[in-house]
């Protein structure tokens, strides 16, 4: 019988992708490991491997769809002796997918929520059911992905009303879009009571974001182009929203001086030994004062184990290791690879990891298990001369470091105006699991580590 292939879920957090690219064509024989297309997530490009063998039968989902669900049917392979006609004809049904196309899309087409504010009722014909036609009986449990019912829940479209065309019939994002163009169905729970003033229903309807149509209105026309968001912008949003308005932050800040730690650097690529490239001799490797400060955050959490720690609502976890992730700017965006036990590896270690990191998070050839997870951050925009600045801590992280610039400032010592290198950093801290006391200590601990660089080698 025919074997369907299924858009799979290349990380825990992702419900589509884009189909960049087939490997193989209709009629190409396949063998289990045998990679087949390319898969675009929100922050990388990863190859799909075949797990049967076979034939490709129907090329399902053509190159370059946009925003195909994850366990949609993409292709269709025949069986070891099976006609490959008859399998393309008898394989299953195609899930939906979006099969936006950014570069010829109309505008409006990006911004499907620019009527939500319509009051009217969305007609019998519309995407929107009643229950009992979508399945879901009064008192029986709706089943819709997290995105779709926070979407639902902002837009106060009542989700179990929602015809579902996700796996198993599961409310997806693009059902409640399709609910939201066509009006929506308030829920009856939250309709105000009769006689009740309607201002203050007003006063109790949540403050909602302008839509597209309404900013667009304040500009004029022509002034201005419309760039689609693409997988990477959308999933940073999203995150920062949620970092933002579900995690209290509290901000620390102190300054380090660098001077003993830039001396030590200059010693430690000066003795770096020299392995033969194409291109000549080149050093080994060469630190940064970012690998050192990657260092001094792993070290000050394993000082102080408390502060390793990320908030759940049932408990505390407490890590055992210091997994330091490191914001790394790409073309449209911000991703964060992470260095795995940075407490244990040598500083030169760290080095080559993150050169090799970086490069390959610039050409969005990361694996999921390489930026997911982690037990803190480090972000620094010193190189562009910033002085001090907070950062938005990254979930399920409860810390995340600013680090500013290194810069010469006027110091006091024993009573005395001293010159000194001086480097201002700032720790985020996720209050709900490291409060104002334990993040200083946690802070004061890498102040340590940074003026006594020494201690990073021992």
């Amino acid at each position: 019988m025919p074997i369907n292939i299924t858009m799979p879920a290349l990380s825990p957090t992702m419900e589509e992708g884009n189909l960049s690219k087939w490997l193989v064509k209709e009629g190409d024989k396949v063998s289990p490991g045998d990679v087949i297309a390319e898969i675009e997530t929100d922050k990388a490009t990863m190859e799909v491997e075949a797990v049967d063998e076979g034939t490709v039968a129907k090329l399902v989902v053509p190159a370059g769809t946009e925003g195909v669900k994850v366990n949609a049917l993409i292709a269709v392979l025949a069986a070891e002796g099976e006609d490959a006609g008859a399998a393309a004809n008898s394989g299953g049904a195609a899930a939906p997918a979006k099969a936006e196309a950014p570069k010829t899309e109309a505008p409006k087409a990006e911004a499907p929520r620019a009527e939500a504010p319509k009051a009217e009722p969305a007609p019998a014909s519309k995407a929107v059911a009643a229950p009992a036609a979508n399945g879901h009986a009064s008192g029986e449990r709706t089943f819709a992905s997290p995105l779709a019912r926070r979407i639902a829940s902002e837009a106060g479209v009542d989700v179990s009303a929602v015809t579902g065309t996700g796996p198993h019939g599961r409310v997806v994002k693009a059902d409640v879009d399709a609910a939201i163009a066509g009006g929506g169905v308030k829920p009856a729970a939250k309709a105000a009571p009769a006689g009740a003033p309607a201002a203050a229903a007003a006063a109790a309807a949540p403050v909602k974001a302008m839509s597209d149509e309404q900013v667009l209105k304040l500009f004029e026309q022509g002034s201005y182009e419309l760039v689609p968001h693409d997988n990477m912008r959308k999933t940073i949003a999203r995150r920062l929203v949620e970092a933002k308005t579900t995690i209290p932050h509290f901000y620390l800040t102190l300054d380090c001086e660098l001077d003993a730690l830039l001396a030590l650097r200059t010693q430690i690529n000066a003795a770096a030994p020299v392995k033969k490239t194409e291109k000549g001799d080149v050093p080994a490797y060469k630190l940064s004062v970012n690998d050192m400060v990657i260092k001094a955050m792993a070290l000050a959490l394993k000082a102080v184990p408390d502060a390793n720690a990320s908030w759940t609502e049932s408990a505390m976890v407490k890590h055992k290791h210091a997994d330091v992730g490191v914001a790394v700017s790409i073309p449209g965006g911000l991703i964060t690879p992470i260095i795995r036990k940075a407490d244990e590896k040598t500083l030169s270690t760290i080095s080559t990891e993150m050169k090799d990191l970086a490069s390959r998070a610039r050409s969005r050839k990361l694996k999921p298990e390489e930026y997911q997870g982690g037990t803190t951050a480090v972000s620094n925009l010193g190189m562009f001369g910033i002085k001090d600045f907070a950062a938005v801590i990254n979930p399920p992280h409860a810390t995340i470091l600013a680090v500013g610039a290194g810069e010469e400032r006027a110091v006091v010592k024993n009573g005395e105006i001293k010159i000194a290198t001086v480097m201002s950093v700032t720790l985020s801290t996720d209050h709900r699991a490291v409060d104002g006391a334990l993040g200083a200590e946690l802070l004061v601990a890498f102040k340590r580590l940074i003026e006594n660089p020494m201690g990073m080698l021992v």
